[in-house]
Formats: C-alpha cells, sequence, structure tokens
C-alpha cells in the first residue's frame, strides 16, 4: 500500500488526477475501521492531514463554509451557536477520542445511513463542496448522497467543504442507541424551526438507505403553525397536533430488522423523537 502526503489542497487535488484510485484519509475513523476488518484493501491511501485549508471555517453570505476536515469536537467548541443542530449531533459521536479526529467531511464521504452528522445537513438543506482540478461545482447533501455508504464523487474530486446555513432558530437532535454515545444509532431525528422561512424541516437517520426527510410531517406542522398564527402568538403546539406530527414522521420512515433494532421499534422510536424534538425545538422557540 502506497501512502501519499500532500501539504496543499492544490497538491492533494493534483495528487487525485493522478492517482483517481487514491483513497483520502484525514481523521480515519472509518476508513481504519475498513482496513482493520479486511473490508478495505486500497493499492494507495492519500493523507489529507497536512492541508490547513481543510480544517477552516468562515461566512459564506447568510450561510457558514465549513471545511471538510473540521472536527467534531471544533463542531462542538467553536459552532454551537451557530449550528446548533449539528453540534448537538457530534456530541454523540463515539468517544472524544473518535470527535478529535472524526471529521464533517468524513462522514458524509462514508455516506452511512447511521452517520450522526448527515441529518442535521439534509434538515438545514445545506450544500457540499466538490473540487478538481478542473474545478468546483456545488450540490445539495441530498443529490450528494446516493445510497447506503454510496455518494457522486467522481474519481478525481475531494470534498472541500460543506455550505450549511446559520441556524435563525432552534434546533435539535436525538437518537436511540444503547447509549448515548460511543454506539451506531438505531434511529436518529435531526429537527429545525426557521422563524425566517416560517417552517420546521425534520430528517431521519438510520431508518432506510439514506436520510429520509419527513415532508408530510413538515407540511402537517407547518400548516398547524399558520392556521393558528403560533408564529406570532408563541403559545404551544396543540397535543393532538405534536401527536400527529410523531405519527407522521413514523410512516416516512423506510426501516429494516437488523441486529440492532427491527423495522417495528425503529418506526416507534421515531414517533417519539419527533414529539420530543418538536416540543423541545418550540419550547426554546416560545422562551426566546
Amino acid at each position: 500500500m502506497d501512502v501519499l502526503i500532500a501539504d496543499s489542497f492544490q497538491e492533494a487535488l493534483e495528487v487525485k488526477a493522478a492517482h483517481p484510485q487514491a483513497r483520502p484519509i484525514a481523521g480515519g475513523t472509518d476508513l481504519m475501521v475498513e482496513l482493520n476488518f479486511g473490508r478495505a484493501r486500497p493499492s494507495t491511501i492519500l493523507d489529507l492531514t497536512r492541508i490547513p485549508e481543510l480544517g477552516e471555517w468562515g461566512p459564506d453570505n447568510r450561510h457558514l463554509r465549513v471545511g471538510a476536515g473540521v472536527t467534531y469536537s471544533r463542531l462542538i467548541a467553536e459552532l454551537g451557536d451557530q449550528l446548533p443542530g449539528l453540534a448537538i449531533a457530534s456530541r454523540t459521536v463515539g468517544s472524544p477520542q473518535i470527535r478529535n479526529r472524526g471529521t464533517v467531511g468524513g462522514n458524509l464521504g462514508t455516506a452511512s445511513p447511521a452517520g450522526d452528522a448527515l441529518p442535521p445537513l439534509y434538515a438545514c438543506d445545506a450544500e457540499v463542496e466538490l473540487v478538481s482540478t478542473s474545478g468546483v461545482r456545488r450540490m445539495g447533501v441530498s443529490e450528494f448522497v446516493i445510497g447506503p455508504k454510496r455518494n457522486c464523487l467522481r474519481d478525481d474530486e475531494l470534498i472541500a467543504a460543506v455550505h450549511i446555513p446559520r441556524a435563525d432558530g432552534p434546533q435539535q437532535f436525538a437518537k436511540v442507541g444503547t447509549r448515548n454515545a460511543m454506539v451506531i444509532a438505531v434511529c436518529s431525528l435531526a429537527l429545525t424551526v426557521s422563524p425566517s422561512r416560517r417552517g420546521v424541516a425534520a430528517c431521519i437517520g438510520s431508518a432506510g438507505p439514506s436520510p429520509i426527510r419527513a415532508s408530510e410531517a413538515e407540511a402537517f406542522v407547518g400548516g398547524v403553525l399558520a392556521e393558528h398564527d403560533l408564529w406570532g402568538t408563541r403559545e404551544p403546539i396543540p397535543p393532538a397536533a405534536v401527536s400527529r406530527f410523531g405519527e407522521l414522521v413514523e410512516h416516512a420512515a423506510r426501516p429494516i430488522d437488523d441486529v440492532r433494532g427491527t423495522a417495528a421499534y425503529r418506526r416507534h422510536a421515531l414517533g417519539v423523537l419527533g414529539r420530543r424534538t418538536l416540543t423541545w425545538a418550540w419550547e426554546e422557540y416560545r422562551c426566546a
């Protein structure tokens, strides 16, 4: 196995163009598992750990451009106030050692249905920035992830960054597992409340081949908020509407039975998570 080391992003792009089969590595929290269990044996690895640009973040109009090499620990410490949903999800990822190494770009590249960072990115309509020596392209994260552990990266491209709207209202993330962290999610749910857009977004994780937006649930609760003028009055959402929202989240899931849980359990748990996250987020909005 050859290990190629790049000292700048431009050099990394040139190496990737010359060695399209090279597997990029930054935190290594996914790739090293594949290597250790014999699930992958790449002939070439491209080491990105020396590239400072990938660890940078900053404003991009009304969005934040977060470099692919920004770790979960930094998302929590540095971006918790601007991207609270992603920060909450990052707190549930692995151990402190994993959070210090694992990156948002790695979670995107792996494209696991259980990736904890993915539902918050879906719920925020984030965009992925892909770069090669021939140019740059941006696409929605829901277009980038095309299936379980599959993405639309071309052989000569690298993930440079993800562009995420700054939160303009409360955001929540919750997952079910045998522990709060250091565990693969049985199921998870990210939820955002956006006063400026007068909308609620919800995305399901680990209950389908890729993260799933709960579109009917979003439309339903958006209608309730508008019908009762709850954006203005900030009154509680009627309990019946909260319950119906949870049911619609359940219906949106496409789970399977596996060693971590049954499909029926996942559906039930997602209904609970839907009711909880909506209640938590709306209470935060009411008290703001």
